[in-house]
């Protein structure tokens, strides 16, 4: 006996969407769902031309892998990554390649005007979309052409977007993009807006990577910390027996790479050559410290509302030699990350380093000195290239989407529930 069902059931008669449904031919005119008496569904799409049947049986032996790529745009603002990697289920494989692309500097100047208040902020936000979402297309589409991949290789693509507001005392984060339009220049099932779900259970929506961080990097053995040093500096402490969790340490690149660029137009101190001429002024870094931030308990999070420009213009005499402000700028944010790594992992003796700061040998080095107890590396040494670390667990959380895997993490967030984040957009 079989059952016909009309075709806005969908969601509710296939309770793990989307297994088939990335490949859904773009011109289907009528989708039939027939449940069968062994309760495994079969979906039948139907156009004019062609019929695709697929059983979740036979898509799981037909494939036992699929490709999803991560797009991420950091609080640094200074492009977009996009990297493609191999899942099995909920399972990691792999990453296998990786394309950057990029902002230009009035893109990266209107995404800056938008973090404070302004006129017309809906219309611009909704236009800075678009824009953001057209440069993840190209990205995206370097990344295919280089690894000559179709867009019907991929299973989805996960989209973080570009955060111009971060308020989850407020219970929400505003991040730019125009999802379905990037599912529509891309042709790939797109999945984003991945803080919502976890701050409307009562999260701070951030961060997000310490499952994908656990999922990859944590070890048995040993408990490892994973610090993220982007224009936010985040931590996930990896312990051998219990859930990761983690939380923002404060400024990472952020207030360098502003006042790098303030002074001497630069979009970021290379190699920290510019900060190795000055030396750190103890008052100047003990008054940076000075916020209430850095003694809050987690979950908590922070963003550029907090640390940016105006918080360094209020901590300054106006005398100070360039060079020593930006020295001391390093060794603020190598002291908030290392405090709170002695704190929340004592017992830690590897940290991990990702992120843009990594290339900063200034900044490793003042956090090898706050930490003598733990071996400062990269996580090339765990096979995944700081650079794309970040983007790539973008495309893990799409993974989790579309294979119904919760991915919050919970002791991170704060959230009151396990929670599949984010929301899929149909090519």
């Amino acid at each position: 006996m079989i059952m016909e069902r009309p075709s806005e059931n969908l969601i509710s008669v296939f309770r793990r969407p989307f297994l088939c449904l990335p490949i859904l031919p773009q011109a289907a005119k009528r989708v039939t769902i027939r449940a069968v008496l062994n309760q495994q569904p079969i979906i039948i799409f139907q156009t004019a031309s062609i019929m695709t049947h697929t059983s979740t049986s036979q898509t799981d032996s037909a494939s036992s892998s699929q490709l999803y790529i991560g797009i991420m745009s950091g609080t640094s603002m200074d492009g977009a990554d996009a990297v493609l990697i191999r899942m099995d289920g909920g399972r990691w494989l792999g990453a296998e390649a990786h394309s950057f692309l990029p902002y230009s500097g009035r893109l990266k100047s209107e995404l800056l005007a938008l973090q404070d208040s302004g006129g017309d902020e809906l219309h611009r936000s909704r236009i800075l979309a678009q824009q953001l979402s057209r440069l993840y297309a190209d990205t995206v589409e370097q990344l295919l052409e280089r690894q000559g991949l179709r867009p019907s290789d991929i299973a989805a693509v996960g989209c973080h977007g570009q955060t111009v507001r971060h308020a989850p005392e407020h219970g929400y984060s505003i991040q730019l993009a125009d999802l379905p339009l990037l599912a529509d220049l891309t042709g790939i099932f797109t999945v984003g807006d991945f803080r919502s779900r976890d701050l409307a259970a009562g999260g701070q929506g951030a961060p997000l990577v310490p499952a994908f961080h656990q999922a990859l990097f944590a070890s048995p053995d040993e408990t490892r910390v994973l610090l993220n040093i982007g224009g936010i500096a985040n931590i996930s402490v990896l312990p051998p027996d219990a859930p990761a969790f983690g939380f923002d340490t404060g400024p990472g690149n952020m207030l360098m790479d502003a006042w790098t660029q303030k002074i001497w137009q630069k979009p970021y101190d290379e190699d920290g050559r510019l900060a190795a001429q000055g030396k750190v002024l103890p008052s100047l870094l003990e008054n940076l410290l000075c916020h209430d931030y850095f003694s809050r308990p987690q979950p908590k999070s922070t963003g550029r509302e907090l640390f940016a420009l105006p918080y360094l213009a209020d901590r300054l005499s106006g005398g100070e030699n360039p060079h020593d402000v930006l020295r001391t700028l390093t060794a603020f944010t190598a002291e908030t990350a290392a405090a709170e790594i002695r704190r929340a992992a004592p017992e830690c003796r590897r940290v991990y380093v990702c992120g843009g700061g990594i290339r900063n040998p200034l900044l490793t080095a003042d956090l090898a000195e706050r930490l003598p107890q733990c071996e400062i590396l990269g996580t090339a040494a765990l096979n995944l290239d700081p650079q794309w670390v970040e983007a790539a667990a973008f495309g893990w959380l799409a993974a989790c989407w579309v294979n119904r895997i919760p991915s919050n993490p919970r002791r991170a967030t704060g959230a009151r529930r396990d929670c599949i984040l984010g929301c899929g957009h149909f090519a």
